[in-house]
């Protein structure tokens, strides 16, 4: 028998980069643990580590090529499927112009060094506007706010978490997630870290969550009145002289227009629509400008709802008019390795009104349409409308909003290839699978993660497996499909020349770094911790940040309009809808894993005994929940986390469909919450999907057996 060895790498299924120690034996995994000497997660992993023994072995899995036929699935070489790819889309382009086929990227693209480099090219040899991805369910906000104030859609400032003093957290749950767009494994511990050193943890949300439960205060707000809240405290902040630019008082424009944009939301007219107090609100305020170090950190609650552009734009404000931009303990700006800005020329975001999409007129940023308006483009008629789709690696029917008419648009699509290693809710109405390798197949370097990480480090791991029978690498095949559709040869060009070339390039350059540097530190490199580098990283005309761009000033009636609640609404809908992450699972692709699924718990609708006594409704027993656009029956279970009025239902859920291929999934099919999202409640500012605060009635069903 063959010894066991050891192998060493980044786990590449959510945003924290935990580092991992696999061991191995005749092509078996015996164990994964901890990287104690990774310098980024620092012996810290999550259970979703497991998961990846699961998918590399799961028979479950596509491995050959699948084309549907009237009488089901056949096994096709991949010489007749690019043939019958190119052939198809050629024609398609042909009659109905570029822009016929559409493309959607999910959530596993991000993780993935070979689809970071090659997907661009694809896109472009494809020659269609029409672009999709998971980024308008869950970030856009983030990079729209970073574009319009720094110049670049990628200059993210993340939290200093680990040096500050004083923490405000709106709507984000990191000892769930690990900190999403805030890298950084072992979130609890760097919590605990802020309190110990005599700081302050403060989480506003309107669940009572796991992040909650460790922080000094919780603040329940209503939702989606968090950009009051902001606004409230950015003016607390100017009304008691507070105001402190720090070092960048001569990079810093706009301030006067905030300043007296601001005047309409005091504590005082605010807080009767935020759900806390105006003497609260102004004590929040004067102690994070107080505070030797402050940091204000937003995520998914304040991201993913009807005014996530504003709170993510306040977010910011709040950090530079207290002087806690660039500055150690505040948010900083990571400076990866691998540096997604240095080709980002000095640029004007505000020069020119976005292109819009055809159906709802909806901004186009990053190159990409919100997903919120994919089945739109599907289903109405004209010029421009979408005949044929590629997805790679993501399952939209239930990660985008009113999944069930997403997945009625698939199905009258003309022609639908999908690259992934299931047969899902999405990838059924593929006319073409394509399998791919994934996990401990490839090689991984985090191309995006590491430009949101809270300290800087660098690492590369080596595939542990091989490619078995027919799987291809991602990069293969889109390699592949560049072919098919334009006729090019492929010229050798591979993930690690790219990568390579880039750290060659970079700014550790001077040090040396390039990928045999990586190889020879298979543990991974600690580039040290944040700096302050603003006048390096931003991108505008004039180098400064820009406070308060137009695009956000002329947002602000509809936030003033908030302030008046919508009876008619609350009378049909009484109850706000929010989603609720769980530990043990990652968007709608980790729940093939029969490790992962013993500990995800009831796949339920929470909320609080009050709601539930005045509906006559018990734990275990099922109820209907009615939106808009949809309704299903679910379990309920009694939670006073939940504030009075709002229920929560997990994502990622509704493995319901007979004809899906993941049998342990379809085991636990739970309800999807996209059932309930409605695709027409967006941030109009972005566009991006607003999850959060929909609104739902509630009444009983039937008893549970």
């Amino acid at each position: 028998m063959s010894e066991v060895q050891t192998h060493f790498r980044t786990c590449n299924i959510c945003e924290a980069m935990c580092g991992l120690e696999i061991s191995h034996q005749g092509g078996a995994i015996v164990s994964i643990k901890p990287d104690r000497q990774d310098p980024f997660s620092r012996g810290h992993i999550c259970p979703k580590a497991v998961a990846l023994q699961d998918f590399h072995a799961d028979p479950d899995r596509i491995r050959t090529p699948l084309r549907r036929t009237g009488s089901g699935w056949r096994e096709i070489s991949w010489g007749e499927a690019y043939a019958e790819i190119g052939q198809r889309v050629r024609a398609i382009q042909q009659q109905y112009g570029s822009d016929s086929v559409g493309t959607y990227l999910g959530n596993p693209n991000a993780h993935n060094l070979g689809n970071a480099v090659f997907l661009p090219q694809f896109q472009k040899a494809l020659g269609s506007r029409n672009r999709y991805s998971s980024a308008s369910a869950d970030q856009l906000p983030h990079h729209v706010a970073a574009n319009y104030m720094f110049g670049a859609s990628m200059a993210i400032a993340v939290p200093d978490i680990d040096r500050t003093d004083f923490m405000l957290i709106i709507g984000g749950n990191p000892v769930v997630s690990n900190g999403s767009m805030m890298s950084g494994a072992g979130m609890p511990g760097r919590i605990k870290a802020i309190q110990k050193r005599g700081g302050k943890v403060v989480v506003v949300d309107p669940r009572h969550t796991e992040t909650a439960k460790i922080a000094s205060e919780h603040l329940a707000i209503r939702p989606e009145a968090d950009a009051l809240l902001l606004f409230a405290l950015i003016r607390t902040v100017i009304e008691e002289d507070l105001v402190d630019f720090g070092q960048l008082g001569d990079m810093v424009d706009g301030y006067d227009r905030i300043a007296a944009a601001s005047a309409d939301f005091t504590p005082e007219r605010v807080c009767d629509a935020v759900g806390i107090s105006a003497h609260r609100i102004r004590c929040l305020g004067r102690e994070f400008a107080a505070a030797p170090s402050a940091v204000c950190y937003g995520r998914m609650g304040a991201s993913a709802q009807s005014f996530g552009g504003l709170c993510q734009w306040l977010t910011v404000v709040l950090n530079v008019v207290t002087g806690n931009f660039d500055r150690e303990g505040g948010a900083m700006f990571p400076q990866p390795a691998f540096d997604l800005l240095a080709r980002v020329q000095r640029n004007d975001p505000g020069a020119r009104p976005p292109t819009r999409s055809r159906v709802r007129q909806l901004p186009l940023f990053s190159g990409e349409f919100p997903v919120a308006t994919l089945a739109d483009e599907i289903l109405t008629e004209g010029p421009g409308q979408i005949r044929a789709m590629f997805t790679v690696a993501g399952n939209p029917v239930l990660s985008a909003p009113n999944g069930d008419r997403l997945d009625t648009a698939f199905a009258q699509l003309d022609f639908m290839v999908s690259v992934d290693i299931y047969l899902n809710e999405t990838t059924r109405h593929a006319d073409i699978i394509l399998p791919a390798t994934t996990g401990l197949e490839i090689a991984h370097f985090d191309v995006f993660f590491n430009s949101f990480a809270v300290h800087n480090t660098a690492k590369y791991s080596p595939p542990l497996f091989q490619a078995k029978g027919e799987q291809r690498h991602d990069w293969q095949i889109l390699k592949g499909l560049i072919g098919c559709l334009t006729g090019a040869v492929d010229d050798g060009t591979t993930p690690e020349m790219l990568l390579d070339a880039a750290l060659r390039s970079g700014p550790y350059k001077d040090q040396g770094l390039s990928l045999t540097t990586l190889l020879e530190h298979p543990h991974g490199l600690d580039l040290g911790p944040l700096r302050p580098c603003a006048r390096e990283r931003v991108r505008t005309l004039n180098g400064h940040i820009q406070l308060a761009p137009d695009l956000y000033l002329n947002d602000l009636s509809r936030l003033n309009a908030a302030l008046h609640d919508d009876a008619a609404d609350r009378e049909h809908y009484p109850f706000k809808l929010i989603g609720r992450r769980l530990v043990w699972n990652h968007n709608t692709w980790t729940q093939n894993s029969r490790r992962l699924l013993k500990g995800t718990g009831r796949i339920s609708v929470q909320l609080h005994s009050s709601d539930a006594s005045r509906l006559g409704v018990g734990s275990g027993q099922f109820v209907t929940v009615r939106s808009r656009t949809g309704q299903l029956d679910i379990e309920v279970e009694i939670d006073d986390d939940m504030s009075p009025g709002v229920v929560s239902i997990p994502q990622g859920w509704g493995h319901h469909r007979p004809d899906i291929g993941m049998r342990l999934a379809a085991e636990q099919p739970g309800v999807s919450i996209n059932s309930l999202t409605d695709s027409g409640r967006i941030d109009p500012l972005t566009g991006n999907a607003a999850f959060n605060g929909t609104p739902v009635a509630i009444s009983a069903a039937r008893q549970a057996a």
